[in-house]
């Protein structure tokens, strides 16, 4: 099918209000599950470890994200002892709701260097109280699972969790053992923040609404000589918690797809990328400053048009072939047949497991058989890499996955958000061409809409 520049109306764009919130019940069950499935594997504590870059883990547990400092939650897997949170200094009062029943201890050599210190039990008492002795089996939750072959020769199992941490857990186990169980909340098949409740799809949604509206605002004012810093403040996160920093870049500077905004002004025909991501979305454009070919420069009019267009191809291809059962390496295949390798190159896996934290995992790798599940919520996230001259396109949005029971259960919790998700679906299908199963639900309200020319949105790439 063929793609071709268009005349299209712009997406409806429009964050709901008031934002939705997770309950304490949601928590409590998370925790409740993660613990019977680190027990059904004879793990009897699990210490999931968190800080300002790796927050995703502890929040989807407990609502919690530190901010300026590190923060460990200590979970009996059996329940004889309550779950723990410590804490440092300044998020003390920052706890998570206590509704959840989570027990938060001061445990100071968690807060900044030169704060007090002089009210906290020690660590090794900590984990003795919460049940953690000879014998014990302990699983550390850090941000990522390894292969073994990382350090090799049958070293114990890479852990990234500060080595004071895990060197006091190993002292203790004795015959025990210590071992990385991030895999329970981020397996690739079968990790806990794989699937998604109702809820937490209601909350994915309204982040959606954000990132896309905000990146909506910022395209609206691409014009030439605008400065990349003028326009980062149309990226209006209205109190969510940032995902990734802020990216907005022209010209050469493109190419560094992950700097901040600077000071740095658009010429005519430069490339753009500009990226915005709150936790549980994430929204990315990437295109020319121009009204159209006509306006490239010369060196790469031709084949831009061409990659730009075989980019879309690329995308419809990956929203085509998601559907309950089909594998990751089907949606894979699917997206690479439509590739012209003549143009560009993947740089990553096409698209990827989305979250509170940007990237979790990803099902989509040649040959993968990890099958697509209701409940799933991934990020077209197929980033480009010119064979040619430089130039770049982009564009990543997040979509749900919905059986029938699922898309009535989100129906009777929220029927406005199911009527922003069709209209979005009729938009894609009709104005743009796609071809979604029933189970796809578009999150953002830019969802699949590229219009690569940023001066003139009217002109969007749709298959005819």
């Amino acid at each position: 099918m063929p793609v071709a520049l268009r005349e299209r109306p712009l997406p409806i764009v429009e964050v709901p209000s008031p934002p939705p919130a997770l309950s304490a019940e949601i928590y409590r069950l998370r925790l409740s599950t993660l613990c019977r499935r680190a027990h059904e594997q004879q793990l009897d504590t699990l210490v999931v470890w968190g800080d300002r870059e790796h927050s995703a883990n502890l929040a989807y547990l407990t609502g919690f994200d530190p901010r300026f400092e590190e923060a460990m939650l200590i979970l009996d897997t059996a329940g004889q002892h309550a779950p723990r949170l410590l804490v440092g200094n300044e998020c003390l009062g920052y706890a998570p709701d206590p509704a959840i029943g989570i027990e938060v201890e001061l445990w100071q050599d968690l807060s900044l260097m030169g704060q007090p210190r002089d009210r906290s039990r020690s660590l090794r008492d900590i984990f003795v109280s919460a049940g953690v002795n000879d014998g014990s089996r302990v699983g550390c939750i850090g941000w990522k699972a390894y292969s073994t072959s990382l350090i090799g020769g049958g070293s114990p199992s890479p852990i990234d969790l500060p080595a004071f941490v895990v060197d006091l857990l190993r002292s203790l186990v004795g015959g025990g053992e210590v071992n990385n169980a991030t895999d329970l909340l981020m397996s690739v098949d079968g990790g806990l923040r794989t699937i998604n409740e109702p809820e937490q799809i209601q909350h994915f949604e309204y982040a959606a609404c954000v990132s896309s509206t905000g990146m909506m605002s910022l395209l609206q004012h691409v014009r030439v000589g605008v400065r990349e810093d003028e326009l980062e403040r149309h990226l209006d996160s209205k109190g969510l918690t940032l995902s990734c920093h802020r990216m907005v870049g022209f010209g050469e500077k493109a190419r560094r797809g992950l700097a901040s905004a600077s000071a740095k002004e658009a010429a005519r025909g430069d490339a753009l990328t500009t990226a915005f991501g709150v936790a549980g979305a994430l929204t990315c454009r990437a295109g020319a400053v121009a009204n159209g070919p006509h306006e490239m420069p010369d060196a790469i009019r031709e084949f831009s048009s061409r990659m730009f267009a075989n980019y879309v191809e690329v995308v419809r291809a990956w929203y085509g072939a998601l559907s309950l059962g089909a594998t990751g390496g089907e949606v894979f295949a699917a997206a690479d047949e439509a590739r012209d390798p003549s143009l560009f190159d993947f740089a990553l896996n096409p698209g990827h497991y989305l979250h509170l934290d940007e990237w979790v995992n990803s099902p989509f790798s040649r040959d993968s058989t990890v099958a697509l599940c209701s409940g799933m919520v991934l990020q077209a996230d197929i980033i480009p890499v010119s064979r040619g001259p430089f130039c770049y396109v982009n564009l990543e949005d997040g979509v749900a996955l919905a059986d029938e029971s699922l898309r009535e259960r989100l129906r009777a919790l929220d029927a406005s958000l199911m009527r922003r998700v069709e209209r979005r679906r009729r938009y894609m299908i009709d104005e743009l061409g796609y071809v979604l199963d029933d189970c796809v639900l578009p999150l953002g309200n830019t969802s699949g809409w590229l219009a690569p020319y940023v001066t003139k949105l009217s002109l969007a790439l749709v298959h005819e």
